[in-house]
């Protein structure tokens, strides 16, 4: 069995070096892994550090580039049996991260996986806490609804050629393929044990707009999940209260108070302005992807 990992690329030489180090790393039992580089434009040393790893390296253009549309043409040109996709700049926590990503799919249980992200070095205090609502440290295999995320995550080859990523959608074109996906019966798991850090050094409004872009798909993906001025508002003021409290508990809250309120803001502003349109939606379909202090779960 052959297991491709797919990693998008567009100057990631910060961190690349070292995922692909975890990655050499990695326990294998009873496969063999490639590595697949898709850049769109890097202008660091990225690709003297993909060449160095012997990795096989494809290209997309920026005209070209979409979220799907980078995976599909990474996916297409693997030639793997599993697609393992992981971000430029994420790490595996461990050696066991890719035994433990792609076993439901090998036992048969799901068809696509994703595992868990904690935050490193430059995470900011309020993105923390969301890893730890989306992200928890139990796994459900398989679970119970469509949500995925891409920064970690595998799928059976004859999946993603059955359902392929779409190639319209602004962001979290993840769940939009395990959408339909699971329409169709699919399973989807979540492995805690297959943790990476996933380490973002985002400015204020590479923040708001990564929150925008989310919003704008999930309106595609989910039309009926709407946010007002007021959810907005209200978000906000809960978010900052629950991370102020957490902080405290921590004896973090000098240090990471202005962090937090500058992060919520660029969070639900972004997301109120991907999402805009003020149509009705129940109070806990809103809680599930808008309200921090609530897990999926819920």
């Amino acid at each position: 069995m052959l297991v491709s990992v797919v990693i998008r690329t567009l100057n990631e030489a910060n961190y690349l070096d070292e995922l692909l180090q975890a990655i050499h790393s990695q326990i294998k039992d009873g496969f063999d892994v490639e590595v697949v580089i898709i850049d769109s434009g890097s202008t660091d040393g990225t690709l003297s550090i993909a060449e160095s790893y012997n990795c096989l390296i494809t290209f997309i253009t920026k005209k070209q580039f979409t979220f799907g549309r980078s995976l599909n043409m990474g996916s297409e040109f693997a030639n793997g049996d599993i697609l393992v996709y992981i971000s430029g700049h994420c790490i595996p926590s461990n050696n066991t991260w890719l035994i433990e990503l792609i076993k439901p799919i090998r036992d048969g249980i799901a068809g696509y996986t994703y595992g868990r992200q904690i935050g490193r070095d430059t995470t900011k205090y309020a993105e923390g806490k969301i890893f730890h609502k989306y992200y928890p440290s139990k796994s459900k295999i398989p679970q119970n609804d469509f949500f995925c995320n891409n920064a970690n995550s595998a799928i059976d080859r004859l999946v993603w050629s059955e359902y392929i990523f779409n190639e319209e959608v602004t962001g979290l074109e993840d769940m939009e393929l395990a959408k339909r996906y699971c329409e169709q019966k699919g399973k989807v798991a979540y492995i805690a044990d297959a943790c990476v850090y996933h380490i973002h050094n985002e400015t204020w409004s590479q923040t708001r707009r990564r929150y925008e872009r989310e919003a704008i798909a999930l309106q595609r993906i989910m039309p009926e999940v709407q946010m007002g001025f007021i959810d907005m508002l209200r978000y906000i003021w809960a978010s900052v209260i629950n991370d102020c409290k957490a902080s405290i508990a921590e004896g973090c809250f000098m240090r990471e108070f202005i962090g937090i309120i500058k992060f919520r803001v660029a969070q639900f502003t972004g997301s109120f302005r991907g999402n805009h349109d003020h149509r009705e939606l129940s109070k806990k379909r809103k809680e599930n992807y808008f309200y921090p202090s609530k897990t999926l779960e819920d």
